[in-house]
């Protein structure tokens, strides 16, 4: 990979160099954060001692006379560099993240001015097209015959807009169903430029959803249980989370203990064991569950129909279920072997 930085070093470079004023290469430097972080025209102004529109305007003329050069043929490192980032492109997707396609390009995660290096190249490179970030969207970069900006973001904006109708997360099969990409992996490249949404276990959703972007330690048991389709113990769960690739995840088994207790969304069903409410379990004890099963039968039942029924909400033993049946107050024996309410 140290052949790559070479390549993007050289380019950045000779394109530089035809910027002939020192304050003009100062000004783009300082716009792109080639040399350490972005910094606003306000920022940039206040330095040269010019205002705010005559920095924007500077910028300007001096990117379009940079996309003339590169038309014109007249950057020679240039060519190498299109072809490495449209190569690492065309690997991803056709369009990428630009802390993804840096990551990439570079084999490791990239530091801010090689993040910056690859936006500056892309703005003026006549094969590359730049998405540039806002409060909807990651920067990113894109092959040109696949999209201007706008027609990128409305490839984003579609996909948003399929999640937002499911209503739930989806995977990448389930949207390739509903969209017209040549390869699922094309339609991961759009969505991850997309900041209103987020991914967990290859599933996609809205970032608002804790099923694909848990931000506390109840939304990260509730993935958890949701992954497993079946009742937990707590201390399986603290587990499970220290072995995700949750972003936190240095849980203690008391917390998780203690969200589980104070969320409705998780039912007690057994000793230490939680189950969803979802699933059609309820909170109350073993006579509770009882009651209303034999409330729902509308009829007395079996003793052995009683534990089956309990059963199947409840992880808890035989005899648990028959000692409760002896509660004279709530249940009543219609027989040898049934039971009704009292």
């Amino acid at each position: 990979m140290e052949q790559n930085a070479e390549i993007l070093k050289k380019t950045i470079s000779g394109s530089l160099k035809i910027i002939e004023q020192d304050r003009e290469r100062e000004i783009i430097s300082r716009r792109f954060g080639l040399n350490g972080s972005k910094e606003t025209l306000e920022q940039i102004g206040e330095m040269l001692s010019i205002t705010r529109e005559r920095v924007r305007q500077l910028e300007k003329a001096i990117l379009i006379r940079l996309r003339i050069s590169a038309e014109d043929d007249e950057i020679p490192e240039l060519a190498a560099a299109e072809k490495l980032l449209v190569r690492n492109l065309t690997e991803m997707g056709r369009v990428a993240k630009l802390s993804d396609l840096a990551d990439k390009v570079y084999g490791r995660t990239a530091k801010a001015p090689e993040r910056a290096g690859i936006c500056f190249i892309a703005t003026f490179a006549k094969n590359l097209t730049v998405v540039e970030e806002n409060d909807r969207y990651n920067a990113a970069v894109g092959i040109a015959d696949y999209g201007d900006e706008t027609k990128i973001r409305e490839r984003v904006d579609e996909i948003v807009s399929i999640i937002k109708a499911h209503k739930s997360p989806m995977t990448l099969d389930e949207l390739d169903e509903k969209l017209n990409y040549e390869h699922p992996d094309h339609i991961k490249a759009t969505a991850s430029i997309s900041k209103l949404l987020a991914t967990l276990n290859e599933v996609w959703g809205l970032a608002k959803w804790p099923e694909v972007n848990p931000k506390n330690i109840r939304d990260k048991i509730f993935v958890i249980l949701e992954a497993r389709k079946e009742p937990m113990h707590f201390s399986d769960i603290a587990k499970e989370i220290k072995e995700s690739n949750f972003k936190r995840k240095n849980v203690t088994i008391q917390a998780i203990h203690n969200e589980l207790i104070k969320d409705s969304r998780f039912v007690l069903i057994g000793r230490g064991i939680y189950a969803l409410s979802s699933w059609g379990y309820k909170k109350g004890t073993i006579s509770d569950t009882i009651k209303l099963i034999l409330e729902k039968a509308g009829k007395p039942l079996s003793r052995e129909e009683i534990v089956k029924q309990v059963l199947k909400v409840r992880k808890v033993k035989e005899t648990t279920i028959l000692l409760n049946l002896q509660n004279k107050k709530l249940f009543k024996k219609v027989d040898k072997n049934s039971y009704t309410l009292a």
